[in-house]
């Protein structure tokens, strides 16, 4: 399509000015777009083949969408290790108005192991591993495992449509790296 922006679909309004309001640098933009885009995959399916799993989808959009924003106080993570992103983008959220419900996952994507860890948590967790084709089985496990529960269906029937999900999402993961590695690190 002619004057189309290449790549995912854009932030939602209220986490792209979140982002530009930080500064946040171009990759850690491109990196939310694409953990973005494919949440709002997950979400999809979830609706469509487990409705009863009630997901808060525009918190998962959110939270996909934001997740990282505290790089943009700890850039030297975008390209590195640490942790120091989880606490400082959940306090940057929440200062800037942004409700608990919304503000949380800037903690939780990393620690979707802790006990609480609901679906919600987990599927922006999960957007955050497949996006890139990092398949991270424990993870998989708890959300196919909530998804059971929640559609009363046989695990194994809900692992093996996760499971082709995931592969079909992680299938683009080369051209969404390529598409991360165009912007650079810092602004």
């Amino acid at each position: 399509m002619t004057g189309a922006t290449p790549g995912p679909a854009p932030l939602p309004d209220r986490a792209a000015r979140l982002l530009a309001d930080t500064g946040a640098p171009p990759r850690l933009r491109a990196h939310l777009r694409l953990v973005h885009d494919v949440a709002r995959a997950l979400v999809a399916w979830t609706a469509e083949h487990h409705p009863a799993a009630g997901v808060d989808a525009e918190a998962v959009l959110f939270g996909a969408a934001t997740h990282d924003i505290g790089k943009a106080l700890h850039p030297a993570e975008l390209s590195g290790p640490g942790s120091a992103h989880e606490e400082a983008g959940y306090a940057l959220l929440r200062s800037r108005g942004v409700e608990e419900r919304l503000a949380r996952f800037a903690r939780t994507h990393a620690d979707w192991d802790a006990p609480g860890a609901g679906l919600d948590d987990l599927l922006v967790s999960l957007a955050d591993k497949v996006w890139k084709a990092k398949r991270v089985p424990g993870l998989e496990d708890r959300v196919v495992d909530r998804l059971a529960a929640a559609s009363g269906r046989e695990r194994w029937e809900v692992f093996m449509e996760l499971d082709d999900l995931l592969d079909r999402i992680a299938a683009g993961a080369d051209e969404r790296l390529a598409f991360q590695n165009a912007h650079p690190v810092y602004s």
